[in-house]
Order: structure tokens, then sequence, then C-alpha cells
């Protein structure tokens, strides 16, 4: 009897402890979060197995449990909790109890917010904003190249593989990107991509609350935001809320049937890519199955359709927004791929950050050389969609466009024409002036390729781009003609930042073995864009620009206490700028200095234009 007593009562100990061992947490997400949040509500995703069979209770003041949810997947448990408005931070235990029984708890941490951390003001056109692809800039941490849990391994010789860029190797040289005279960094994502081929670029998210381990770790990216900060650099993060990676955890073990958009295919080996469609969501005629095919298909095989029409996904994306802008201190997002969303949450996430941070700044990406179709999304546009958005900001893909075919445009009367038209569309934008605009980014054609290699044409190009209205973005090696001539890999296009990794045999960075045009290059955007950081002209100015004639286009941006002018001339021969039509703006006793070339410049008399020349004029 003795013996079996025993044997019962390590039965029911050994099945306690299996049952402890099953129920074990495994992810709560967020980690952690604040108080004295505008929004006074957080939800936590509980994750371990057969969590969901377990009862959530809390004893901290300040906060209560409206409710709790489990969907068809018991290892899933959402916590709706109501956080007060006069909380004190803290720590405070979750136990998750059977009946009287205590068998798991989590220790949930509330912190402090910094001081004014609502009223954080957003990048805007004083910035100038440099993006940069982590993977691709400096390898400042080389032990961290490869990592024993993660499936891609460094590949430097692959165009499309890893090469060792990190977070480690940018603040290294914080410096250098100040000198330059940015004063915002864009960087492409840094999660974690756990995917086993093709995972550099950072576009396929396998956990959104961790940074790669081949870029660093947490710690080191708010590090890093913090240096930059000191040296009067923001930091903007690319963010995706429309697809995951195929690799993300959950992509295993369903939280619910209608987490991602055809999850049922999906699980029986089917894909349905998205159409790529964007004009169908403003299109008055769209047929519903057009929209859906658009909306809920897959990016790629590779990048699963989040569906945000689920209320429990799409309060995670957008507490997981705010948690990186309040953890990472940031100064903007950058949103990928913004219309392939449901359109309805894209108002509800656009107006839930806005609403925590009103000074903020979004931009989204919508590729469409259309202004109507761009400006559909930007905060202050009445749509006859019904859509009202709270995004800041666009992606102006259309003057892009119009400028490098303006650039490229050798007939003398259609000089100039594409760029100046385009502009002059600006009365379709609530708030032009908020656009960021760009020569190329990442998934384009490098800016000298695009102008044939042509340093004239380059230099036409910077000079517009520093001054016209908007926020201006370079990409990292534009101010070193980096260019990816016969091909339009990707990989080639986000090629190695010259310096960053041991054994380069140029140094951008220094300037060592930097050469020709490319030394040149360099130093013709330093000079402008530290001019253009003290500029409130340019910052704040209103812009009048005239018809182009003759090959030459001049614009204006003025204040009522200060002016500039701006004269691009693309003809390849020296040409005469009479003023007389400019007396809107000048006066014949004016005076000013070309910024570029130190030139004194009287307009009293014609002007003489060099070929192939800007002139940023500052009035005395």
């Amino acid at each position: 009897m003795i013996f079996f007593r025993s044997i019962v009562l390590f039965a029911i100990f050994t099945l306690s402890s299996v049952l402890s061992s099953a129920q074990k947490l495994s992810r709560v997400e967020p980690p952690f979060w604040w108080v004295g949040m505008v929004n006074q509500q957080l939800q936590l995703m509980i994750y371990g197995t057969d969590i969901s069979t377990l009862n959530p209770r809390i004893n901290y003041p300040g906060v209560s449990i409206i409710k709790s949810t489990s969907g068809k997947n018991s290892n899933y448990l959402f916590i709706d909790l109501k956080l007060a408005q006069d909380i004190e931070p803290g720590t405070f235990e979750i136990q998750f109890s059977r009946g009287k029984k205590v068998i798991q708890t989590y220790a949930y941490e509330l912190k402090e917010r910094r001081e004014n951390s609502a009223l954080r003001k957003g990048f805007n056109s004083s910035d100038v904003l440099y993006l940069i692809t982590p993977d691709r800039f400096a390898n400042g941490d080389p032990s961290n190249d490869e990592m024993p849990e993660l499936k891609e391994k460094l590949n430097r010789g692959l165009k499309g593989g890893r090469h060792g860029g990190d977070v480690k190797g940018m603040m290294d040289h914080l410096n250098y990107i100040e000198e330059m005279g940015f004063t915002a960094i864009w960087l492409n994502p840094i999660l974690e991509n756990n995917m086993a081929h093709y995972s550099y670029h950072g576009y396929s998210t396998t956990d959104f609350y961790k940074v790669d381990p081949r870029f660093g770790d947490n710690e080191e990216f708010r590090a890093f935001s913090q240096q930059a900060k000191e040296k009067g650099i923001g930091i903007i993060m690319d963010m995706i809320i429309n697809h995951s990676g195929s690799e993300h955890w959950w992509m295993k073990d369903f939280p619910m049937d209608d987490w991602v958009n055809y999850q049922e295919e999906f699980k029986n080996g089917a894909f349905h890519i998205t159409t790529h469609t964007k004009p169908v969501v403003q299109d008055p005629y769209k047929s519903d199955i057009d929209l859906k095919e658009f909306v809920d298909g897959w990016f790629v095989p590779t990048m699963p359709d989040l569906n945000q029409r689920n209320k429990y996904m799409a309060t995670y994306l957008l507490q997981n927004a705010i948690w990186w802008i309040e953890y990472a201190d940031l100064m903007g997002i950058r949103m990928d791929t913004y219309p392939y969303p449901d359109m309805d949450y894209l108002e509800e996430w656009s107006c839930g950050v806005l609403n925590e941070y009103p000074n903020f700044n979004v931009v989204g990406e919508e590729w469409d050389t259309q202004p109507a179709i761009v400006a559909h999304w930007q905060k202050g546009k009445e749509n006859t969609t019904g859509h009202v958005s709270c995004l800041p900001s666009v992606m102006d893909f259309p003057l892009q466009a119009a400028f490098i075919k303006s650039l490229n445009e050798n007939e003398e009367r259609n000089m100039w024409r594409e760029a100046y038209a385009m502009l002059a569309l600006d009365f379709i934008y609530p708030d032009p002036d908020n656009l960021v605009i760009f020569p190329d980014n990442h998934d384009m054609s490098r800016f000298f390729t695009q102008v044939h290699e042509n340093f004239d044409l380059f230099k036409l190009g910077i000079a517009y781009y520093a001054t016209i209205r908007g926020i201006p973005q370079f990409y990292y090696g534009t101010e070193i003609l980096m260019s990816n001539p016969g091909s339009n890999d990707h990989g080639l296009i986000r090629s190695d930042f010259p310096g960053g990794w041991k054994g380069d045999k140029v140094n951008a960075f220094t300037g060592e073995g930097l050469k020709g045009e490319s030394r040149a290059a360099q130093e013709y955007m330093k000079k402008i864009l530290n001019w253009r950081k003290d500029s409130e002209v340019i910052h704040k100015g209103k812009l009048m620009h005239y018809n182009p004639k003759e090959g030459v286009y001049v614009f204006f941006r003025y204040t009522e206490k200060d002016k500039v002018m701006i004269i691009l001339n693309k003809n390849e021969t020296a040409k005469g700028l009479d003023f007389d039509r400019f007396g809107e703006m000048i006066q014949s006793d004016y005076q000013g200095i070309d910024i570029i070339s130190g030139r004194m410049i009287d307009f009293s008399r014609a002007l003489q234009l060099d070929p192939l020349s800007a002139m940023i004029i500052e009035f005395n």
C-alpha cells in the first residue's frame, strides 16, 4: 500500500510538472509598455502551449483586465488591459491559474516615458534624409555576420547574399553622415528576417519585436538612435504592415483561421499573389474581386499577406509601430507598400500613430507616377472613396519620374517640360511641402546610372533636389556616384559602400582612394547640403517657378525677408540669361552670391551661364 501510494504521488507530481512545462510562456508581445500613453488600452498577445486553458489575473493599482480572448488555437491568449491615467511605472505579475492554482507567472513592466515623448518632432522640409541598406553600408562587428539559429549565412560574393553590414557599422560612421550634411537616416528594415535566401533586404519580417542578430540587438539599435540624435540626426524606421516573412514563427502555428489572407490555400500548398494593380483602390468602376485580388493577394510567395480585418492583427500592428517609436526614440516611419493593406485599416493605423504623436511624420510608399493616385493617401485629401487619412507624407514618385525624363531629354523645346508640368500639378496634394522627393532609392537604378553617368546632369539633379519644395532623400553612395551599369539586379544596386569592410581598397568615409568625379561629387553634395542645413528660406519658403525657355529652368524660394534663385542650364553651350523676365522676384540693384562657385552676381546686367550647370544664388 505504501508503495502504491508513492507511485500515485510520483505520478501526480510528474503530471503537474508536465502541465507546468507544457504551459510555459514562449512570448508576450508587446514585451513591455509605457505609462502615460493617450490610448489607455493595451492588448497583450500571449503565446505558450495550451495557454488559453488558464485564467489570467493581475493585481496592480491602475491595471485592470477588460477581457481575455482565445481563438481556436489554445496556444494563444489575447488579454485586453485598461491602464489608468494616473498609473505609476513599475512591474506587476500576470498570474495564469487553473482554478485556485497558479500555474505560470509573468513579470510585465510599465516604463516611464521620455520627457515630452508625445510631442516629438518628426522629419520635415528642413531635413535631408540619407537612405541606408544596413547590410551594405559598413561591417562594424564581424562577429555577428553569422548566427547559428539563423538560416542564411554570410556570402559577400553573392549579390543577393548577406554581406555583413550592421548597426555597429552605421554607428561607427555617424560623423561622416553628419559632416555630409544629412540630418536624418532612413533605414531599410532591420528586424529579424530568418529566411533561407535573400534575407539581407529586410522586407520579410520573422519577428516584429526583434532586431536581426546579424545587425545587432535591440539595445544596440536604441543606442545607435541615441548617438545619432546627439549629432542632430533622427532615425526613420522602415516598417511593413502589409506582410511578414513566410518563416515568421506564427506561420507554423496560426492564432486564428483568418490571421493571414488566403490562409487555408497556403496550408494546402497554394499561393494567391497580388495583382499589383494599385489604381484599383481608387477606381470608381472596380469589381469586388479585383479589389480583393489586389489587397488580399500575397506580395510574393515568401511574403504572406497579413489580414488587418482581423481586429487582433490590427491592434498588434499598430501597437508594434508605437512600441518602436517609443523604444528607439524614432523621428519617423517609412511605411512600405502603403496601398496594399486594407484601406479602412490604413485610416485606423495612421490616425492611431498620430493620435499618440501629433507632431510625428510618417511617409507612405505609393509607387505610382500619377499624382492623383499618390495624393489619395495624404492627410487632408478629400476622396471619393471615403478614405480619411492621417498619413502626413507620401513618396513623390511622379516628380522622380518626370525629373529624370527632363534630365535625359535633349530636344531644346522639351528640356525641363516634364519636371515643370509635374510640379504644376501640386494643387492635387493637400501638403506638397511634406512630400519626400528623391532621385533614386533602393528599388530602382542608381541616379548616376539613370542619367547615363553624365556628371553634369548629376550635379543639376543634386542642386534641384536640394532646393525644390519637399523633403529630399538621397540613397547611400549617391554622393560618390555609385552605379549599376548594365544590370537592374537589386543586389548590384545595393552594393557595398566602399570603406565599410576591412581590406577595401577605396574608403569613401575618409576619401582614401576616392578619385576623380567620385571625389568631386562628394564635395559638391557636401557643400550644398551643409549650406541647406541653415537655409530657412529653403526649409520654409514659398516656391515660384518660371516656364523653362531655351533649355534654362529658373525657380525661386522666398520668404518675406530672404530669397534664393536657382538656375538650371541644360544647354551644352554657354547661355546668356536676361533678368527682365523675373521682375516679380528681382530688381536690377539686387546682388547675390552663387553658393556653389562663390561667384558674386550683379543683377543689373545679363548673366552668362556655363554649359550644363546649376547656380544657387543667395540674395544679399
